[in-house]
């Protein structure tokens, strides 16, 4: 069985370790991380990923903006999106769920929990 592509997107960059390895750790995903959502249309086309982790608050463009741009785009809308923020604010989960977000999760968050959310989502999206 192939093993499912993750996509990760945050910039604080040790976060970021900690998450890809305990990830990959599982053996059943291929995790990509990057520390910016720059050009996120291409990356994504480019990796191709089943599913994408990305943090609320970044610079230059953040989780936010990220499920817009891919919300837009009709070979990258049905794609999975877990947002990750240390906001925990209604408002802000709130704007997340709008934007078609399968989960928001408050950091900080163990890699166990986030692995069950990616299984749960990736569980519903084969449905």
């Amino acid at each position: 069985m192939d093993k499912k592509r993750i996509l990760i997107i945050d910039d604080e960059k040790e976060f970021l370790d900690m998450v890809e390895i305990g990830i990959a750790r599982t053996g059943k995903y291929e995790v990509i991380a990057l520390l910016s959502a720059k050009e996120i249309l291409s990356q994504v086309q480019r990796i191709n990923p089943d599913l994408i982790v990305v943090d609320l608050l970044m610079p230059s463009i953040g989780g936010i903006e990220v499920c817009e741009i891919l919300n837009d785009d009709a070979s990258t809308k049905n794609i999975p999106i877990i947002v990750l923020s240390a906001l925990d604010k209604e408002v802000d989960k709130l704007k997340a769920y709008k934007q078609g977000v399968v989960d928001y999760l408050v950091k900080p968050i163990s890699v166990d929990t986030l692995v069950a959310k990616i299984e749960k989502a990736l569980e519903y999206k084969s449905i």
